[in-house]
């Protein structure tokens, strides 16, 4: 079915619960209505990033680099890709471009990176915590994180910024390693906990992560 047909029924189905507005009373079917029109969306913390151009740094901790020694920059990657699709009008700067410029200089500051990559914001991202396994025989991946957004055209000012709860995917099923390789677990994981990241930028469904031990099983 297409999309004009889609919101047709839409439109019909929420009609229909105004004309019963007597049987289920006035709050239910307005929200039975927007709940129709609109769907389970919800609006995202920042919006500013719309209309930008971005660069995404993801800093691993010191003790991370070693263990997990490409996270960071898997991280970005995928974070960077999400933006670019889900973000109107977004800029986002190739990773390519952004792990160059990473490894050949020297940087304390996100905002160095911004103004070496001539962005208006930099998404960053302190990765203080991530693990695949959860004893010796099972995968189960726990992350921390933090993210900031620096604004480059205002001297670097800090327009947000929020820890993470910590992510564990999967959340209440921990699988066998005699399911999966460690490689194909980690970047399973990586996706996951670049969506938890970027979907604070766009518009999202809040209940998806309610799906995530059937996900995991479901590989």
């Amino acid at each position: 079915m297409d999309r004009p047909s889609i919101r047709h029924g839409m439109v019909l189905l929420a009609v229909l619960a105004i004309v019963s507005l007597p049987a289920i009373g006035c709050q239910g079917v307005m929200l039975t209505a927007m709940y129709l029109l609109k769907g389970t969306d919800v609006d995202p913390d920042f919006k500013e990033l719309k209309g930008k151009k971005v660069a995404v740094v993801c800093r691993p901790l010191v003790s991370l680099q070693y263990r997990n020694a490409n996270v960071g920059r898997d991280l970005a990657t995928q974070i960077t890709r999400l933006l670019q699709e889900k973000v109107p009008k977004i800029e986002t700067v190739d990773q390519r471009k952004v792990a160059q410029w990473l490894d050949e200089n020297t940087w304390e500051e996100y905002v160095e990176v911004g103004k070496a990559m001539k962005v208006d914001m930099v998404v960053g991202i302190d990765l203080e915590g991530f693990s695949t396994f959860q004893g010796q025989t099972l995968y189960q991946g726990k992350a921390n994180a933090t993210i900031r957004v620096f604004d480059c055209r205002d001297g670097g000012k800090v327009v947000f910024e929020k820890p993470l709860p910590q992510c564990v995917y999967p959340p209440n099923a921990p699988i066998p390693t005699s399911e999966r390789t460690e490689p194909g677990f980690r970047r399973e994981f990586v996706l996951v906990l670049a969506d938890q990241i970027a979907r604070h930028f766009y518009a999202h469904d809040p209940h998806a992560d309610l799906a995530l031990d059937a996900k995991a099983l479901d590989k």
